[in-house]
């Protein structure tokens, strides 16, 4: 009942969150840092609460190794949607982020010495391949009014790309330091959520100026109700970054990432249809290469071929 419940907080979460976000971001260019803020704010103020009972709960992981944690998250969380403000269209942003397996795979080569099966590599071409034929189609729709106005957006497209392409290596390398920190502390991924969130509070600072400036517009908004449309994102964030927690804790991390997969998929349908973003017949070839990429990653096809295989035995026996 957990899991269904979980998936359920996945799905509706993450999905609707897309909607709201991308509603946000195409009235008020450039609210990435306010919308990160109330996140954090937000999933902060609750753990503050609920996990550390006002400050009363000693962390299990010491707090040197959280301000680590913590400086790549913020600055993963940042760029992420502030790229957003440099011509990087919402569907763009969704199968870039997809490649995070693939990261981290990478980096675990290079930083763990792991070994992996030859699909896994394969996997690695694929979804490598797929970002690639969508950030080349997507990099043909950058255009200006006049010829300078096209480099000059073109330009900045490209910035935007390599925001993304840092803040998704930084993730995976996250990803290492918190496995590295889940072995020789054991799994606390509520104090973790918590942290990560509480900890960055203070950088919010260096961004106050624009989110402060970005607090009046929503305020001043007359064409719809901005500050409604900003709480719900806020809370529907949580409610995603909430039910990914409890997979965590009652699945297996192949099921995790099916269903985080899964998600990732529905929400670019959603982008593309209900906003009717600029998505030609190579965008769908590029999005199924990559999302075929990341389950054959996830060996979903194997666990799908031993389930048939364990059934036809049990009836074989009966």
């Amino acid at each position: 009942m957990n899991t269904l419940f979980a998936i359920a907080l996945v799905f509706v979460g993450c999905c609707s969150n897309v909607v709201f976000l991308e509603l946000l971001v195409r009235d008020f260019p450039g609210c990435g840092n306010i919308v990160t803020f109330a996140q954090f704010a937000f999933i902060a103020l609750e753990g503050f609460i609920f996990e550390t009972h006002f400050g009363r709960k000693k962390p299990h992981i010491p707090l040197s190794n959280y301000v680590i944690m913590v400086t790549m998250f913020f600055t993963v969380s940042v760029i992420n949607n502030y790229a957003l403000n440099f011509n990087i269209a919402m569907p763009l942003h969704m199968i870039f982020r997809s490649g995070s397996l693939i990261a981290n795979m990478i980096l675990g080569i290079i930083i763990l010495k792991k070994r992996y099966s030859a699909s896994k590599y394969l996997s690695i071409m694929l979804v490598s391949l797929g970002i690639f034929i969508c950030t080349i189609m997507s990099a043909k729709q950058v255009k200006g009014a006049t010829e300078e106005d096209g480099f000059y957006a073109f330009m900045h497209w490209i910035l935007g790309i390599a925001m993304l392409t840092f803040a998704l290596l930084m993730s995976a390398r996250m990803g290492i330091f918190q496995e590295t920190l889940y072995k020789k502390y054991g799994k606390h991924s509520k104090e973790a959520l918590f942290y990560n969130h509480f900890l960055p509070l203070p950088g919010f600072l260096l961004l106050s100026t624009d989110i402060y400036r970005h607090a009046v517009l929503f305020s001043q908004s007359c064409e719809y109700d901005s500050d409604g449309t900003y709480v719900v994102n806020v809370y529907l964030r949580y409610v995603c970054i909430r039910g990914v927690f409890i997979l965590t804790t009652e699945c297996a991390s192949l099921t995790v990432t099916l269903v985080v997969t899964l998600r990732k998929f529905l929400s670019l349908i959603i982008s593309i249809l209900y906003f009717h973003n600029p998505f030609t017949a190579w965008h769908w070839v590029g999005t199924a290469v990559v999302f075929l990429g990341t389950l054959l990653y996830t060996e979903v096809w194997s666990s799908i071929r031993a389930a048939m295989k364990g059934e036809k035995a049990d009836k074989k026996a009966e």
